[in-house]
């Protein structure tokens, strides 16, 4: 038989899944791609807010860093594309990129679009067939390995699936678990799934009155419902009218999951400033400010937006003049420069997530093909697995080589299955 004669399915065409499809097809194999949307990369199109950072310009061990859950089975398949070679193969694909602070990459056309476009037009060229659907059962022979799936448009013979439908976040992408329900069809186990990259939701108030306001080189810790530490970070966030976002709330929030209810951030407004200096500092101002009403002499020490809250917070009457507020009314003012509060009720729901934590037990994988041990001939790739990681570009570079490993895998298996 005919290599091209041997049949490789792949259920989502999101990053993940057009890369094992592409990879399939370049291995010589027949290749379908059902997706619900009937085109590749509608998420893809989102990242990055429109931008697609598309990968971290790091070595192997950071990835492996920056990998919140299972980052060691990811070893195999990070250090056989890793992102120097995710990068060479969008250059070669026509998308010049550039790299931005924090090593992220993006395209230089700043347009996720473009990216979208050269990996369908890689797609078309490979002679992938894109179908409108999804794929609803895996359908296996007598030993229980893949024989087929079970699809809207029927049932559909084929030498080896490749599921890499997503998780929960973003679900009119077409990311709605059917995944986890096909894993679990076969006897896989399924890691409770959360959201992860998430903003958090604060019972505060002030937080929507300083909606919009976004804070930079920041020290923000986290602590759970328990009081534990979980998190410190610098950079930048943002607050919104439920709460905050940006960044370093979303690192934040892939270590509180589900412990995050009855939390709380502390946000260091000035961390580059010990206490003592930033005391200096007041009172500097204060001495320049003495005959001012105390809410008119903050200005040159926090944004407008802020102001009335930190007013509020410090129980100094707004109009106090300057040269009267106390040693301890100035002590209040430095503890909430240094440790402003944000209560936390929990994370905003999985739609909103950037990923979803949880999902095929890593255990149950061949890490170097994404291979099921429980069914041969049946692969994973991408969110559907239970791997995630920190912001940056390195959730797609786990989308790019576990979609890799899974078309590479896929093709190798299926050209070894014996002819029907």
């Amino acid at each position: 038989m005919r290599e091209t004669d041997r049949h490789v399915l792949v259920a989502g065409a999101g990053p993940a899944g057009m890369m094992a499809a592409g990879t399939a097809a370049a291995r010589g194999c027949r290749v379908t791609l059902f997706d619900p949307n009937g085109r590749g990369g509608r998420k893809l199109a989102l990242t990055g807010k429109g931008r697609c950072n598309l990968t971290n310009d790091s070595a192997v061990e950071e990835c492996l860093a920056h990998t919140l859950r299972n980052p060691r089975f990811l070893y195999s398949a990070f250090s056989a594309f890793p992102p120097a070679a995710a990068a060479a193969f969008f250059e070669a694909l026509g998308v010049p990129l550039q790299t931005e602070r924090g090593r992220r990459v993006f395209p230089v056309s700043g347009r996720a679009g473009d990216v979208v476009a050269a990996l369908t037009d890689w797609l078309a060229g490979l002679g992938v067939s894109v179908r409108a659907g999804r794929v609803t059962a895996v359908l296996r022979d007598g030993s229980g390995a893949v024989r087929g799936a079970g699809t809207t448009a029927g049932a559909v013979a084929c030498d080896a699936l490749v599921i890499a439908t997503g998780g929960l976040s973003y679900p009119k992408t077409g990311s709605t678990g059917d995944g986890y329900r096909l894993a679990a069809s076969v006897g896989h186990t399924i890691c409770p799934t959360a959201p992860s990259l998430v903003p958090l939701h604060s019972p505060a108030l002030y937080c929507g009155e300083m909606a919009g306001l976004s804070l930079r080189h920041v020290a923000l810790t986290a602590y759970d419902g328990g009081g534990q530490k979980r998190y410190a970070g610098f950079g930048e966030m943002l607050f919104t009218h439920t709460g905050v976002s940006g960044p370093l709330v979303l690192s934040a929030s892939a270590h509180l999951r589900d412990r995050a209810a009855g939390g709380r951030l502390s946000i260091d407004l000035k961390p580059a400033l010990s206490g003592a200096a930033l005391d200096r500092r007041l009172l500097r101002d204060f001495e320049a400010h003495a005959n001012r009403d105390f809410q008119n002499a903050l200005g040159d020490l926090l944004h407008k937006k802020m102001i009335p809250v930190i007013i509020n917070l410090s129980g100094i009457r707004p109009e106090k003049k300057v040269h009267s507020v106390s040693r301890a009314e100035r002590a209040a003012l430095l503890a909430l420069c240094k440790d402003f509060p944000v209560p936390v009720s929990g994370p905003a729901p999985v739609d909103e997530a950037v990923v979803t934590a949880g999902g095929v037990d890593v255990r149950e994988l061949r890490p170097a093909t994404m291979e099921s041990r429980l069914c041969a001939g049946l692969h994973f790739a991408g969110e559907v697995i239970d791997v995630d990681a920190y912001t940056g570009g390195f959730n797609l570079q786990i989308a790019w080589s576990t979609g890799r490993a899974a078309g590479n895998g896929a093709a190798e298996g299926a050209k070894r299955r014996p002819e029907a």
